[in-house]
């Protein structure tokens, strides 16, 4: 993995696609947020059928850095033990797919696809597939 990139250093600009989808999935794991959302352009956007049963007046969608902190930090905050075990990792010069499956103590493990539209080493737009 690469070293943590949370501020964004210049070194981001040269990762693929498919090395942000790595990385994302590592912070992930890691619970850490903070590292997560500045892996996002400013004004990135995440959309997610469980955001859209959650929060319908989102439809589905966040967007900026700032919804996607408080996102993620409220689902980690209530399911503490939330993994995700990456399966596969494809992609091109400008997106990502990962296939993962979703586990938490409790509930039931979830196939997931999730695709990331990259640019200059930024999410622009991830978008979960149930």
């Amino acid at each position: 993995m690469p070293p943590d990139q949370g501020d964004r250093s210049d070194d981001t600009f040269s990762l693929t696609p498919v090395a942000v989808a790595e990385r994302w999935i590592h912070l992930f794991n890691a619970h850490d947020v903070q590292s997560l959302v500045h892996l996002y352009a400013q004004n990135g956007r995440h959309t997610s059928p469980r955001i859209r049963t959650l929060h319908p007046e989102t439809h589905g969608e966040l967007i900026g850095r700032s919804a996607l902190l408080d996102w993620w930090e409220a689902a980690l905050k209530q399911t503490p033990s939330l993994h995700y075990d990456a399966r596969k990792i494809v992609g091109d010069g400008t997106t990502a797919f990962v296939e993962y499956v979703r586990q938490a103590t409790g509930e039931p493990d979830t196939v997931v696809v999730e695709r990331f539209d990259v640019e200059d080493g930024e999410i622009v737009s991830s978008q979960v597939f149930l």
